[in-house]
């Protein structure tokens, strides 16, 4: 038995705390049963640290439980000099009680500007999200926050009161919150939307609220209410598996096409049944963003089809400021002229120099692929590009006809190409490498060519 436990965590702590000049720690003790008693001494032990400004603190797995988690606050709290606390806790059953301790504790960090705490899978529910969200709210110098509930079941109420509390907080400039799998839903987000709204400092936000239930009303009113946070500039938005449909993506996207200072933007819509309406609704949008500069977007498993690439093309085309393109639109029913469509609209992003495109498991086929590289040899700009066209059933003729096409991308230096599970043959290989080779600038080069394996077990 390795693990270190209570005594251990206590000792070591104690042993830390004559390091009179330690200024910066970072201590992982995951899954080492030291309870809540290891907690509260290895905390008291720290807070003897008293030129410690950086803490990174992991003690995943530990059993610490309420009392643990209040106790390790409190000590913490006596760090007068701490600005930048990471601290991991997931998975310690601290419940509501726990996580409104330590809130209050950290509170008293009175020099605390840097925040991520990581209290995923804990039980702590709507009174432990509300109550903690109360008391980071009165740690007035902290401007930069990474809150990760995953896994709480915090409701609706919950993420309501959260973003009451977090609207409170005057410099937040910088916010990060994991809400994965909070059944929190139309209610919720409504309420949670119009707290944020109030956070008119902000200028980056990441939010990952998957799975969730929010709808197309949810999904509406979250996008009018980031709309109102004037300063943001760069958004980090999960959405996947909400149900928000064709209406609920439109609505999405005309709201954020509010954010008039929005450079970089990333968006994942994963599973939400949006289609082509829905997808070219955010399109549309979506070009009206006219500083973008910087743009994800994930729309995997939405049945968007030929004309929903091609649509989605045609108004990114509109985004003047557009450098950098990624776009996952894996599994979407997309075929050749689809693809095509999309290349070449594409192709009209005369700033482009940086494209990530992923068509996996559509069937575009050696005409869609074929097509897809000339359209896209006309990206002038174009220097890095990563093409996963996995599981397309583009044959030979279109491995050749890609790789041909492609080498006429002048100012190409760098390219991953993902073409396994396509039957591209030795033909295929061979004219593909031979194009290839033609692209006198490339310096960087990613090929995949990987076939399924299927093994037969004869009777």
């Amino acid at each position: 038995n390795q693990q270190i436990g209570a005594k251990g965590a206590s000792g070591l702590g104690s042993a830390l705390s004559k390091c009179i000049n330690l200024s910066n720690l970072t201590l992982d003790l995951y899954n080492n049963q030291i309870g809540e008693e290891g907690a509260s001494g290895l905390g008291s032990a720290l807070a003897k640290c008293i030129n410690l400004s950086n803490l990174t603190l992991s003690l995943y797995g530990n059993q610490i439980g309420a009392t643990g988690a209040s106790g390790l606050g409190s000590a913490l709290a006596k760090c007068i000099n701490l600005s930048n606390l990471t601290l991991s806790l997931g998975g310690n059953q601290i419940g509501a009680t726990g996580a409104s301790g330590l809130g209050s504790a950290l509170t008293k960090c009175i020099n605390l500007s840097n925040l991520k705490l990581n209290l995923y899978n804990n039980q702590i529910g709507a009174t432990g999200a509300s109550g903690l969200g109360s008391s980071l709210a009165k740690c007035i110098n902290l401007s930069n926050l990474t809150l990760d509930l995953y896994g709480n079941q915090i409701g609706a109420t919950g993420a309501s009161g959260l973003g009451s509390a977090l609207a409170k907080c005057i410099n937040l400039s910088n916010l990060t919150l994991y809400l994965k799998y909070e059944q929190i839903g139309v209610k919720g987000i409504s309420g949670f939307g119009s707290a944020l709204a109030n956070c008119i400092n902000l200028s980056n936000l990441t939010l990952d609220l998957s799975s969730n239930q929010i709808g197309v009303t949810g999904a509406s009113g979250l996008g009018s209410a980031i709309a109102k946070c004037i300063n943001l500039s760069n958004l980090a938005l999960d959405l996947s598996n909400n149900l928000i449909g064709a209406t609920g993506a439109s609505g999405l996207g005309y709201a954020l096409a509010k954010c008039i200072n929005l450079s970089n933007l990333t968006l994942n819509l994963y599973e939400n049944q949006i289609g082509v309406e829905g997808t070219s609704g955010l399109g549309s949008a979506l070009a009206k963003c006219i500083n973008l500069s910087n743009l994800t977007l994930s729309l995997g498993y939405n049945k968007i089809a030929d004309d929903g690439a091609s649509g989605l093309g045609s108004a990114l085309a509109k985004c003047i400021s557009l450098s950098n393109l990624t776009l996952d639109l894996v599994n979407n029913q997309i075929g050749a002229t689809g693809a095509s469509g999309l290349g070449y609209a594409l192709a009209k992003c005369i700033n482009l120099s940086n494209l990530a495109l992923v068509l996996c498991n559509n069937q575009i086929g050696e005409t869609g692929a074929s097509g897809l590289g000339s359209a896209l040899a006309k990206c002038i700009n174009l220097s890095n590009l990563a093409l996963n066209l996995y599981g397309n059933q583009i044959g030979a003729t279109g491995a050749s006809g890609l790789g041909f096409a492609l080498a006429k991308c002048i100012n190409l230096s760098n390219l991953t190409l993902l073409l396994g599970n396509n039957q591209i043959g030795a033909t295929g290989a061979s004219g593909l490498g031979s194009a290839i080779a033609k692209c006198i600038n490339l310096s960087n080069l990613t090929l995949e060519l990987k076939q399924k394996q299927f093994i037969y077990f004869g009777l």
